[in-house]
């Protein structure tokens, strides 16, 4: 792993393979070791002919802890995706991002279209424009004193989740208190560059991947069947359907 800064913020990346580049965005509480590299995701990629970039985004893995709210909010994120470019030479990338990722590579492609080959908005559907679950709750429950006090059942999978994963707990609620932003339907309406969405079916989190397809002028909706928000991740059909769509658009 290498690090850059970014406006002053020193962020963990990995770098593997040659090829046409695909950056990985990773989920909220998770890390790019954990949500790509454990998953084959990296070694599906470099397999592929292609070049894998290995964000962990700041406040996550290795990158530093941020503490005040205001350093999450999702544009200064999507910066730190084009910063990154910036820093490894690359052009164009394919962005495939995951849960927050996803929200991440949509904000980083309205941003900076021009620098987007493609666009994957993995564990991320509708509740891009409808809003997802209560920041609050999960940030409490990070904040608790233990995950034993915690009674919202989906905010104690999450403090599970962030200590299996060996996270910052205080940077983690000052995170999930600011990177939730939803961008507008007109707003996902113009998003120009090839897109794919996917999601479990059995996600409960996300939301619905045709309805924000089909606010996407020409974006495919992938339904996996039988996942969820956790199991759809590594899934073999995901990671196929991914790469038949980066094949078709080039990317």
């Amino acid at each position: 792993m290498a690090t850059f800064s970014s406006d002053g913020v020193t962020l963990d990346y990995g770098d593997e393979g040659a090829g046409p580049p695909v950056l990985l965005i990773h989920g909220f509480a998770s890390n790019g070791a954990v949500n790509w590299g454990a998953t084959s995701w990296v070694r599906t990629v470099t397999g592929s002919g292609r070049r894998a970039l290995v964000l962990d985004n700041r406040g996550h893995g290795n990158s530093d802890k941020l503490y005040d709210p205001a350093d999450y909010a999702t544009d200064r994120m999507a910066a730190d995706v084009v910063r990154l470019l910036d820093h490894v030479g690359v052009e164009r990338a394919a962005l495939v991002g995951y849960s927050m990722g996803a929200r991440i590579a949509a904000f980083a492609t309205l941003a900076a279209p021009t620098r987007v080959a493609a666009l994957v908005l993995s564990g991320m559907a509708s509740a891009l424009v409808d809003g997802t679950g209560d920041g609050e709750a999960i940030a409490a429950a990070l904040e608790a004193p233990s995950a034993d006090v915690v009674t919202d059942e989906v905010a104690r999978g999450y403090r599970l989740f962030a200590e299996r994963t060996r996270s910052d707990l205080a940077a983690l609620a000052a995170c999930i208190r600011a990177s939730r932003q939803t961008l507008s339907a007109e707003e996902v309406g113009r998003i120009a560059t090839p897109t794919l969405v996917v999601a479990g079916s059995e996600d409960r989190v996300c939301g619905s991947p045709d309805a924000l397809a089909a606010m996407i002028p020409g974006a495919e909706p992938v339904t996996l069947a039988g996942r969820d928000h956790m199991s759809a991740v590594g899934d073999a059909t995901h990671k196929a359907r991914v790469l038949a769509f980066l094949d078709a658009h080039g990317a």
